[in-house]
């Protein structure tokens, strides 16, 4: 089982931050929460903080627990840990990413996600 941090990163807008996968890499080209796995005696909200400033060069604080699901993909089991956060500094770079963009949550559909952010989608659209 590999634990893995999610970040739903809103602006003042109440927009969210949405990342496009690496085409390189599994799932290349599908939109994502960005995000990553958690290292060995880390916590996940020291885990998010540093996957987000190495993929995006920006600081963010945690700010909520969301949820959490074990998802299956036919090599491997994650247990993903979505995380609210505010971006607190910084400018965006695409270190990781091949595209990012800020959207309403009434724009998630017109996106391909990859099959585990399924679940942090429905907690959104579900959230006043």
């Amino acid at each position: 089982m590999i634990n893995v941090v999610a970040a739903v990163i809103k602006d003042e807008n109440e927009r969210i931050l949405i990342t496009q996968r690496n085409l390189k890499k599994s799932q290349g080209g599908l939109w994502e929460f960005p995000g990553g796995k958690i290292e060995p005696n880390e916590s996940r909200e020291h885990a998010i903080v540093r996957e987000i400033k190495e993929e995006l060069d920006i600081d963010i604080e945690v700010k909520a627990y969301l949820s959490e699901k074990v998802f299956n993909y036919p090599e491997k089991d994650i247990n993903l840990i979505a995380l609210e956060c505010k971006m607190i500094n910084g400018e965006i770079r695409l270190l990781e990413h091949e595209d990012y963009k800020w959207i309403f949550k009434s724009e998630l559909d017109k996106f391909e996600f990859v099959p585990a952010d399924g679940f942090i989608i429905e907690i959104i659209k579900k959230h006043k």
